[in-house]
């Protein structure tokens, strides 16, 4: 029987159904293609799936452009191959979390069409629309994060509707009870279907200041940057404390449910741990929420070091999923490689960090074969993004090409088609999973070793963190559940650091979790981008407690 709290501690692969799998070899995935490649997911031993939009939808913005909430797009096939996908995915012991995007639609839409034809239409206070300033300038100095101001014309309504995103994205009017209502219920309607629960859209942008107050500015960079989002203090466009009202609301639909389970992106402005906590802390709350904010960031011992700070601050609340890569952004073994390595041994360490901290995590497809960023000619492009910022800002496509499945086959076997609607990389090729799958020593089989080991692990599932003070280049932190006691550090450099842990009374080394580091009277050596896993085992009780012990053993431990 599952567990209510199932999703504490649970691991989410996420798939992008356009970049999974075409079966019907128009260059596009879908979802018989996803459930084509359900038993690769299964196999790495994850909990659940996390799918991309595949709502109907122009395909402006790939699905996060919703025209209507409960059908499926053509592109990615029926209900009925919905209802399939999850059927399998049940069988396989996966859960299904599916988008939802709450925060606008297309402008295609009907609820919009209706919007914009008049202040009096069914729909009229649905969106956010506004009277021009005196000018005929747009209401405020709001920006869109896609460029741009956050405003639109409409010369049917003689107003301008707001846009957080593309301009073919008007921003929803949560204030208004009704759109909150009808949200609720497409979601219903999907949870009726058997879905395990959602990842929500944006949260940070579900509400905006009634009064329209124009943004202060945020403190001036050097450098003038491309996106100039960064250029506000984003008071008022978002960031509403009242939002905290509508995720009770989504909670208590959630409730209506048995074992569901709601999770929250939240955005990467100032504060994002703090919201993380906030957003998730309480039984009228989302379960657990993410942050873009570690991805915005390096992977260096100051960055890693503050990050862990962060989070004991932020205090155990809430309930945080973490993700490294995602449809959004530069894939991680790129993003953070030192150099542009593609040291192997970066990636497992990569992995063994994430799925160590304390919460829930999402990996994005392609993670456990350690596929780095894909560097696509501007010709290539289809994200609108990346269009518009062109070569100062690529856009998301590099992180969005297709899963390479045979490193032998036309399009590393993701189509049948002439093309793909992104090119495979051909340094993808010998990633593959049939690559992978002959060679037990590469990433794959590490991510399936390391994920059963955590299964037997509740201090990693469950268990509080406690950050310790170390030496640059080792980060660490103890995991502590029900008297057990896990020691994770990490070397962040390429080189050997030797650990001396003489002073507490035992470290077992746990080499069932693939990192097999020799212990001689508490002493060792931590290779390059190497870690360390063990069971801390005291011969008697630490008056100072398992953190203060710990963290003054190992303030000074890293040496060259």
């Amino acid at each position: 029987m599952t567990r209510p709290d199932w999703w504490r501690g649970a691991v989410i692969y996420q798939i992008y159904p356009r970049s999974f799998l075409d079966s019907n070899g128009d260059g596009v995935g879908d979802l018989p293609g996803v459930t084509a490649r359900l038993d690769h997911v299964a196999s790495l031993g994850v909990d659940a799936i996390w799918l991309s939009p595949f709502f109907a939808s122009p395909q402006r913005d790939f699905g996060y452009d919703v025209s209507h909430h409960t059908a499926v797009d053509p592109l990615f096939g029926t209900l009925a191959d919905f209802d399939a996908l999850v059927a399998r995915a049940h069988v396989l012991g996966l859960k299904v979390l599916i988008d939802q995007v709450w925060s606008h639609t297309s402008d295609r839409h009907p609820w919009f069409l209706d919007s914009r034809t008049s202040r009096t239409s069914t729909h009229a206070e649905w969106y956010v629309w506004a009277d021009p300033a005196p000018d005929g300038t747009a209401p405020n100095n709001w920006l869109s994060v896609f460029g741009g101001p956050a405003w639109t014309w409409e010369p049917r309504r003689r107003q301008y509707y707001l846009h957080h995103f593309l301009t073919y994205q008007p921003a929803l009017n949560l204030h208004e009870p009704a759109v909150m209502d009808a949200l609720l219920e497409s979601g219903a309607f999907w949870l009726d279907r058997g879905v395990d629960g959602f990842r929500l859209d944006a949260i940070d942008f579900m509400l905006h200041d009634p009064r329209l107050r124009s943004n202060p500015p945020a403190p001036r960079p050097e450098v003038m940057p491309a996106k100039l989002f960064g250029l506000q203090r984003h008071v008022h466009d978002m960031l509403q404390p009242e939002a905290i009202g509508l995720l009770g609301r989504i909670r208590g639909l959630m409730d209506r449910y048995p074992d569901r389970v709601a999770l929250g992106e939240v955005s990467s402005q100032p504060g994002a741990f703090a919201r993380v906590a906030t957003t998730t802390a309480g039984r009228d709350r989302l379960h657990m929420a993410y942050t873009l904010s570690p991805l915005r960031g390096g992977f260096d011992w100051a960055t890693i070091t503050s990050l862990l700070r962060d989070l004991a601050v932020a205090g155990e609340g809430g309930w945080p999923c973490w993700s490294f890569s995602n449809h959004d952004v530069e894939r991680a073994v790129s993003r953070w490689a030192p150099g542009g390595t593609r040291d192997p041994a970066f990636a497992r360490l990569l992995m063994a960090f994430l799925l160590s901290l304390r919460g829930s995590v999402s990996l994005y497809q392609g993670e456990e074969l350690g596929l780095p960023e894909a560097h696509l000619a501007e010709q290539d492009l289809r994200d609108p993004f990346g269009i518009a910022f062109w070569p100062e800002f690529r856009g998301r496509d590099g992180s969005r090409t297709p899963m390479p499945w045979q490193a032998h086959a036309a399009h590393a076997g993701f189509t049948t088609a002439e093309a793909p609607w992104l090119p495979v990389p051909a340094v993808h090729r010998s990633l593959a999973v049939d690559a992978q799958e002959a060679d037990p020593g590469v990433l794959l089989h590490a991510y399936r070793r390391f994920l059963a080991w955590r299964r037997t692990q509740p201090a990693l599932r469950l268990g509080a963190l406690r950050p310790l003070a170390l030496a640059e280049p080792l980060v660490g932190f103890v995991r502590e559940h029900a008297g057990e006691r896990v020691l994770a550090v990490f070397n962040l450099s390429d080189r050997t650091v030797l650990l001396d842990l003489s002073a507490l009374a035992t470290v077992r080394p746990l080499v069932e979790s693939g990192f097999a580091v020799a212990l001689e009277a508490g002493r060792g050596a931590l290779p390059p981008y190497g870690v360390l896993f063990g069971v801390l085992e005291f011969g008697a009780p630490a008056a100072e407690g398992t953190h203060g012990l710990v963290q003054r053993v190992l303030a000074g431990a890293a040496g060259t």
